[in-house]
């Protein structure tokens, strides 16, 4: 049984996320935001930045990972077909 998230459970989160953070040393945070910069999650390998129908976005070209920013699945769901354009383009 899954339980959908509404908006008020994100913004929690992230407050909660948020404070944990800043509850960090700056230097403990540059040291992490240096280790994970543009690393893809699933294998780590450095990714790159691609322009993909006028968006751009972050592809892992070891694993074919694509990671969206906040504000970039929106860009692309208002433009036609572009479900079918990430499949041709990105592969599975």
């Amino acid at each position: 049984m899954s339980t959908n998230v509404t908006r008020d459970d994100i913004e929690a989160l992230r407050a909660k996320r948020d404070a944990a953070e800043t509850s960090l040393p700056a230097s403990e945070r540059e040291a992490q935001k240096q280790l994970h910069w543009m690393r893809c999650c699933k294998c780590g390998a450095q990714m790159d930045e691609i322009v993909f129908r006028g968006v751009r976005v972050d592809k892992c070209l070891r694993c074919g990972g694509v990671y969206l920013d906040d504000g970039e699945l929106e860009q692309l769901v208002g433009k036609p077909g572009w479900i079918e354009a990430l499949r041709t383009f990105f592969g599975s």
